[in-house]
């Protein structure tokens, strides 16, 4: 039996602005609201991971090395604000298993920290978000429309 429960984040568009390929720390803007319903989630037992495409990599638009540096800015910014995150996957291709809205990412998340995804929830901007956290079988997949209050209660 699968003992933790997770909140899966997409990244551009709910917990930074999405400006188009954001790879640079200085372009991170965070969405209002964001640090304190990902300290209410921690507060109730969710472990906070990042599931994120970043086709950017494979375009050549931007490195891996870039996109690290800023999830390390990420990272820093949260812990700051009291909350940690447990993980960040991210799909750097084009296609693939792990590419939204196929569930990889959230599949090795289960696996790698032992999640009940019928008692997880993700949030994502798009419907593709919402199809991978569906296909993996989280159990509840909310499509965020910039408003943490109206979302808080999911959790």
């Amino acid at each position: 039996m699968s003992v933790h429960k997770a909140l899966f984040l997409d990244r551009d568009g709910v917990i930074n602005v999405d400006f188009g390929y954001v790879h640079d720390p200085a372009d991170v803007v965070f969405i209002d609201g964001i640090f304190d319903f990902c300290r209410i989630a921690q507060e109730r037992g969710y472990l906070i991971i990042i599931v994120t495409n970043q086709s950017g990599i494979a375009r050549g638009i931007f490195t891996e090395e870039d996109f690290l540096r800023t999830m390390d800015y990420i990272k820093q910014a949260f812990a700051q604000k009291g909350v940690g995150i447990t993980d960040v996957l991210y799909c750097p291709y084009l296609t693939g298993e792990d590419r939204k809205p196929r569930p990889g990412m959230f599949l090795r998340a289960q696996a790698k920290w032992d999640i009940d995804m019928g008692s997880s929830v993700s949030v994502g901007d798009s419907e593709r978000d919402v199809v991978a956290g569906q296909e993996a079988g989280v159990g509840l997949n909310l499509q965020f429309a910039g408003d943490f209050d109206a979302i808080r209660s999911s959790l």
